[in-house]
């Protein structure tokens, strides 16, 4: 891979997988941009392990409290769980889902058309759920039936063009959460799910071991961190002041030259 396309790529990467824009629709559109070669399986092993460090580390204390005290389960009053079995019980849909899916349906789902559907069609989901109904619950007011309702919804971005973040958000919105306490759901949701896809793409590297050029993957996987932490932290602090609507217009966009670049 030349530097150029290590760097983009890891950029792209890192601030797509945050944001509520289908990372895998820039993902396809890249490539046919600049016709560049597929970067191959190590290279997003990689950066999938950039973007997971920067969540940790940007959530260090989330997710050391959820560590901490998660063993306790419930929690009175109101039989409210802690943050960490929230994130849990909201994972579990998009594991069982995961498994549940055909690898070949999976390939197939991953048309260009198919992509800049769902770009589309999921964007206007978002510009919905941002208008509708009142956004005045934080996160330390979600609920088990709260947390099933994202997971659930977390478990539809296995079709490319969803985005992982989008859907969440989304859902997030759709229950009443304010814009920010849905992005922070949505950003501490994401953990697990990476580090789910970044060891299931691990063994299949591991499979077909082959070589690897580490200079590459170590400067994608730190690009990736540093954009996807840069993302996180002007984005929980700007989403209250300028809403998902230029993010819906940035998905309708995409997903029509998506469709005029593919048919």
């Amino acid at each position: 891979m030349e530097w150029l396309q290590v760097l983009v790529l890891a950029a792209v990467q890192g601030l797509t997988e945050f944001l509520p824009v289908s990372s895998s629709a820039h993902l396809v559109l890249v490539p046919v941009l600049t016709g560049w070669p597929d970067q191959g399986l190590a290279f997003d092993v990689a950066v999938h392990v950039g973007s997971l460090a920067a969540v940790l580390i940007y959530f260090r204390r989330d997710f050391l409290s959820m560590l901490r005290d998660g063993w306790h389960g419930p929690r009175e009053p109101g039989g409210r769980v802690r943050l960490g079995w929230l994130v849990a019980i909201a994972t579990v849909p998009v594991g069982a889902v995961g498994l549940a899916v055909d690898a070949n349906l999976a390939d197939s789902l991953r048309d260009p058309l198919v992509i800049a559907v769902a770009t589309i069609g999921f964007g206007l989901a978002l510009l919905f759920a941002a208008g509708a109904g009142a956004k005045d619950r934080d996160i330390e007011s979600i609920g088990v039936r709260d947390a099933i309702v994202i997971g659930c919804a977390q478990a539809i971005a296995l079709v490319p063009g969803t985005s992982r973040a989008g859907i969440t958000m989304t859902a997030g919105l759709l229950v009443g959460l304010t814009p920010a306490a849905s992005a922070r759901f949505s950003f501490l949701l994401s953990a697990p799910v990476i580090l789910i896809a970044g060891a299931w793409k691990t063994f299949q590297l591991a499979a077909g071991a082959g070589y690897a050029d580490w200079s590459v993957l170590v400067a994608g996987a730190l690009v990736a961190a540093l954009c996807a932490y840069v993302c996180i932290h002007a984005f929980l602090r700007f989403i209250a002041r300028i809403g998902f609507a230029p993010f819906v217009a940035y998905r309708l966009v995409l997903g029509t030259v998506l469709l005029w670049v593919f048919t």
